[in-house]
């Protein structure tokens, strides 16, 4: 049995609201001609604050050494082990995106893409196209893309930008297919290959729709390819009211993490379209309706990922500059933390354990002073794996009875 099989047992319908701000990515590494991480050197008084007025620690989101990605991370954060439920990046993508996934889709993650005359990619995201052209080149594919070999059906489906989804339905179908996409410039895309028997007529299904493709996009540029991750057959997870209780609401404008918290049955509010937004639709929003509220801050990640160290500390700021909205709301427990960490110095996601405070009547303070990587390293908590989050949360609210006689 697993811990979070014991808090299942052991939550009753009673305690107080929780909210969780995950700022994604933030994680990060000191900066060579700075000597200190984004949020160090950002100006945080009202993060600060906070951590001089909870319990703070460390998550090790999955394991030592595991860098996680944004689904296994946000499934830890949300008390599902990530090692167990291993959820592909296609499922989120299409859940996220509005899309009715069905149970047994196969679904998948698209990158429109440049493919040069041999047939080698050139750029994997096409220049960034706009949204506009996504879809047009949607509605062309689905137009002009006949599958007579395959007794079932096909969706293509715009998400943004560059990004699409792909999604099979039909009988006989596994998801344990290898990506087409290489994570490389130079060479030509991979052919879809099966992992397990259960998979060879998917992967034929694949490559047959890879080569009408091929066909329809042939004379678009930039975007006349396209590259496939993350495959995965849809089987839903239960959801957070029936293991914990928790009537649960998202507040996020990117599909990923719109995507994770349908997949755990919570409720997503429009997309906001913006940092400022999103917080005051959380403050909108929170009342008697929901006791569990996710609010999702990207731009933490993306300025990691772009390797632009000050844009990352600009974020930070400005989430500070915004946290009141969220503090004055009164919620029984408060927690601030991320799904992994995304140093500029590397230009990616690291396997660096992130900061966390949680503020609560039953919180023991701690002394640490400010709210970043080696502060709270000090702190009360110390290092937990990511799965421990939800526990703690539910505690703190009043939402867990005691364990034994």
């Amino acid at each position: 049995m697993d811990i979070s099989t014991v808090w299942e047992k052991l939550v009753w319908n009673r305690g107080g609201k929780i909210i969780d701000l995950v700022l994604d990515g933030v994680g990060g590494l000191p900066d060579p001609d700075r000597g200190a991480t984004e949020l160090q050197v950002a100006e945080t008084p009202n993060l600060d604050r906070f951590a001089e007025n909870a319990s703070c620690g460390q998550l090790e989101i999955v394991g030592p050494g595991i860098t996680p990605g944004s689904g296994p991370g946000h499934l830890a954060l949300f008390g599902y082990d990530p090692l167990q439920q291993d959820i592909g990046r296609g499922v989120l993508s299409a859940l996220g995106s509005d899309f009715d996934l069905q149970p047994n889709d196969i679904a998948t993650r698209v990158n429109f893409a440049t493919v040069d005359e041999e047939g080698r990619v050139v750029d994997r995201r096409a220049g960034r196209i706009d949204t506009d052209t996504n879809r047009r080149l949607c509605k062309k594919i689905r137009d002009r893309v006949q599958l007579e070999e395959f007794d079932g059906t096909f969706f293509f489906q715009t998400v943004s930008e560059h990004r699409a989804v792909f999604v099979l339905r039909g009988q006989g179908l596994d998801g344990e297919l290898t990506d087409t996409d290489p994570q490389t410039t130079g060479t030509p895309p991979n052919p879809p290959q099966p992992r397990n028997e259960a998979s060879r007529k998917t992967a034929k299904v694949v490559q047959w729709f890879l080569e009408k493709v091929g066909e329809v996009l042939a004379e678009e540029h930039p975007a006349n390819a396209v590259l496939l991750r993350g495959f995965q057959r849809y089987d839903p997870l239960p959801s957070l009211r029936d293991r914990f209780g928790l009537r649960g609401l998202c507040v996020a404008d990117y599909p990923m993490y719109r995507g994770v918290s349908r997949l755990l049955g919570m409720d997503v509010v429009p997309r906001p379209g913006g940092m400022k937004e999103r917080f005051e639709a959380l403050r909108s929003n929170y009342g008697d309706d929901y006791d569990f509220y996710f609010l999702h801050v990207k731009h933490s990640d993306s300025r990691g990922e772009d390797e632009n160290f000050d844009g990352k500390v600009k974020v930070i700021e400005a989430v500070d500059g915004l946290l009141p909205h969220l503090t004055d709301l009164g919620a029984d427990t408060v927690a601030i933390t991320a799904d992994h960490s995304t140093p500029a110095v590397l230009g990616g996601h690291s396997w660096h354990p992130v900061p966390l405070a949680i503020q609560a009547k039953s919180a023991r303070v701690d002394g640490v002073s400010r709210f970043d990587e080696y502060a709270c390293a000090q702190g009360i908590l110390g290092t937990r794996p990511g799965l421990h989050l939800m526990g703690l949360v539910l505690a703190h609210a009043g939402r867990l009875q005691k364990f034994g006689a």
